[in-house]
């Protein structure tokens, strides 16, 4: 009979293998057994791409140097052309100005991982990321809303357009707009984040957007996302149904006016504002507006590429090829800078 102390050490090896097998268990295996809270997401990206993880890396930062110097080039025209220093090419300064930032949110972290194996992200990572990312793209639709008020007043009052967009109303409802914005970001997340996560920790996406991360809440509550839905709904809809009424009005006013010249002249400045708001609440009803997303997280991707790369990519070039008054004073930054070099 081996001593007591050879039986201990002998038991103390056997539970600390079975220990030891249990923990080299993948999280999805131990969600079969038992609720393992998360204590970190795994972003899944594009790792069932491996082999073409150099060209997405190499394809998305070529875009996003394009977006950044777009937006750069469209903030810096602004800026030094006195000509436009009015409401409308403000709120466009402030709209590339957001958009960098909303490229900021989610491009550079998806570059870091095509190019690492470590696809991790805090809770906090991830609750901080979607915070920026909703209040941002709330933002973007309150924004596009108030710039269609703007063409509205401008076209319907030109007469008054200089008193009732003042700097100091133009400041405050930008001011309303990021405030709006956040405040519904603070209110989704919050709510996302409200209970544990629970199961493999895999959220299905490059980033921590809605959808996904709400999949592995442990409270999986209907009401839940039901009410982040409508909160959605609110946002997209509403936004985009008052810049429908905007030009409802504008397309009125635009039929009054006598000369073919005159009409191609007003509604000219609103074909760039048009075309940006096609693009973006278009995107933003395919994803969002949606009781469920998808059950092909590989579409979904690929949709989010498209309004997180391909859409802010768009926004300064449509914004410089279809604004003649942009191209103008872009020619003649242009044209000053050759001459202060040479």
């Amino acid at each position: 009979m081996p001593p007591v102390p050879v039986v201990q050490q002998t038991l103390s090896n056997l539970f600390y293998g079975i220990y030891s097998v249990l923990s080299s268990q993948t999280p999805e295996k131990q969600w079969e057994n038992a609720t393992w809270l998360v204590t970190e997401f795994v972003l899944v990206g594009f790792s069932n791409l491996p082999d073409l993880r150099a060209i997405l890396f190499t394809l998305f930062f070529l875009m996003y140097l394009v977006t950044l110097g777009g937006n750069v080039t469209i903030i810096t025209i602004i800026h030094e052309n006195q000509t436009l220093h009015t409401p409308m090419y403000r709120f466009l300064a402030v709209l590339s100005l957001s958009e960098t930032c909303y490229t900021l949110v989610t491009i550079p972290n998806m570059l870091v991982h095509l190019l690492m194996q470590s696809h991790a992200i805090s809770i906090a990572g991830c609750r901080a990321q979607m915070f920026f990312f909703l209040g941002l793209g709330c933002s973007h639709c309150f924004l596009l809303t108030l710039m269609g008020y703007d063409r509205y007043v401008a076209i319907c009052y030109p007469l008054h357009y200089s008193v009732i967009m003042r700097p100091t109303v133009c400041l405050c409802l930008g001011a309303l707009v990021f405030c709006s914005g956040f405040s519904v970001a603070l209110i989704e997340t919050s709510m996302i984040f409200s209970s544990s996560f629970c199961g493999s920790g895999r959220v299905e996406h490059f980033f921590c957007d809605i959808a996904p991360v709400l999949r592995l809440s442990c409270a999986q509550s209907a009401g839940k996302a039901l009410a982040i839905f409508f909160l959605s709904i609110l946002v997209v809809l509403i936004s985009f149904l008052l810049i429908l009424l905007s030009y409802a009005f504008i397309v009125a006013a635009i039929r009054r006016i006598p000369s073919a010249a005159g009409r191609y002249k007003a509604f000219s400045t609103c074909a760039a504002h048009l075309t940006v708001v096609i693009v973006h609440f278009g995107c933003a009803s395919i994803i969002y507006l949606r009781p469920e997303s998808g059950g092909n997280p590989s579409q979904d991707r690929l949709l989010a590429v498209f309004y997180t790369v391909v859409t802010p990519l768009l926004n300064p070039v449509v914004y410089t090829l279809r604004n003649k008054e942009v191209r103008v004073a872009l020619r003649r930054t242009l044209a000053r800078s050759c001459w202060i070099f040479k």
